[in-house]
Parts: structure tokens; C-alpha cells; sequence
């Protein structure tokens, strides 16, 4: 798997530098899917203006709005209804997955209930995360990171890789999100857990992990 967690999208040229060495060829040259299903979950989102700004890439955090050779979207809660013939073939020649910012637990849950999740290391496309599309590749993400609540409860996800995330450090909309609250929240995760601000991202390429930064980041080991 190639993986790409943001927390703030492709915003700067180090992260930009990191995604065109992951697929092996010009942007302008790569078909994307992106995925906007996060963010039906999170209150201060949900369905509408933001959801658009996202899928047609007028939102300030760089992700669809890169130069892509074509762009499509992939909405979880429809797969169910769809037989897979229609959109695993899709999902398997795209290039790049550009998935939201939202609520993590949904996303998690709609990866599960429509196959994505089982599909997902099997793919040749880089995965690209923004905030929850990056939270949702952790084991859990964490009491403080709960909205939308699963069935089943809890704060697990899909554990594709051994380490947490804590995004958007320092940001001055989110006055809570300080180093400080990153550590309280370390703490509790029992594994290693990454605090990164809006100019970090964390590379995984088949299981090595390097940070990508032009800002602050910390890494919380157990």
C-alpha cells in the first residue's frame, strides 16, 4: 500500500514533491476518485456547501483541485445498493484515492459496509487522507475524536497501519488542538500516536513510514 496522510490536504511542495514520487508519473498524467463520505458525518460539515467545495475543488485545502487528468467521485453509502462489477474495476485502474476530512468513525464505518476496506491493500493507487481520511487508517482514534457514533460503539478503525494521528496541531481555529492536549490524548492511545499541524504529512509505503513536514510534528511512543 501507498499511503499518503495529510492533515490539511497537498499544501505545500514538500508533500507535493512526496505525492508525484508515489505515482510514478506527472499528476497531470493521473486519473483520481475522490471521496467525500467523511464528511456527511461531522456536524460542523455534513451534506452541502462543503461537501461541493470538496468534490469540485474550490475548498482552500489542495487536494482535487491539483491539475488531475480526469476526477470522479466515489460516494461509500451508495456501494451497497451497487453491484461490485460496476465500481471495483473503477476503484482498481484509478491512480490516486483523494479522500475528505469529516467524521473518522463514519468513514470507517461506510469503508466496512461497503467493501472499501477489504478492497483497500490490494490496490495500486496511492491513498491520499485528509484529517479523517487520514485518522481512519489508525487502530482507534481516540475518545477525544468521537462524533458520530457507531452501532457497536468504540473508537476503533481500520488498523492499516500501527500508529494514531492527531491532526490539525496549532491551528487557530481549533484553539484545543495544542501540543499539550496532543500528549494528554498520546497517553491513552497505548501505541505510537503522531501529532501533526496542517503542514505535515506521513508517508507509508508498504509498512515504512517517514514524515513529510514544513511545520511541527511529534511522534508519542507507548
Amino acid at each position: 500500500m501507498k499511503l499518503l496522510l495529510t492533515s490539511a490536504g497537498i499544501n505545500n511542495k514538500s508533500i507535493h514533491a512526496a505525492l508525484v514520487d508515489m505515482l510514478d508519473k506527472p499528476i497531470a498524467d493521473s486519473n483520481a476518485l475522490c471521496i467525500p463520505t467523511a464528511m456527511y458525518g461531522h456536524p460542523w460539515v455534513g451534506p452541502g456547501v462543503k461537501t461541493w467545495e470538496f468534490i469540485s475543488g474550490k475548498e482552500e485545502n489542495p487536494m482535487v483541485n491539483l491539475g488531475w487528468k480526469s476526477v470522479g467521485v466515489l460516494e461509500l453509502t451508495a456501494l451497497p445498493s451497487i453491484d461490485q462489477e460496476r465500481w471495483v474495476p473503477l476503484v482498481q485502474e484509478t491512480d490516486v484515492l483523494l479522500v475528505s476530512g469529516g467524521d473518522a468513525l463514519y468513514l470507517n464505518y461506510w469503508m466496512r459496509q461497503s467493501g472499501m476496506a477489504n478492497l483497500l491493500p490490494t490496490l495500486r493507487a496511492v491513498y491520499v487522507g485528509m484529517s479523517a481520511g487520514s485518522m481512519v487508517m489508525a487502530p482507534k482514534i481516540g475518545e477525544d475524536f468521537v462524533g458520530w457514533q457507531p452501532p457497536n460503539g468504540g473508537d476503533e478503525t481500520l488498523g492499516l497501519v500501527d500508529f494514531a494521528m492527531f491532526p490539525h496541531l496549532d491551528n487557530e481555529m481549533l484553539p484545543g488542538n495544542t501540543m499539550a492536549a496532543a500528549e494528554k490524548w498520546a497517553a491513552g492511545m497505548k501505541g505510537p500516536a503522531y501529532a501533526i499541524d496542517d503542514q505535515t504529512a506521513i508517508k507509508v509505503i508498504d509498512g515504512a513510514v517517514e514524515v513529510i513536514s514544513e511545520g511541527n510534528w511529534k511522534l508519542f511512543l507507548p
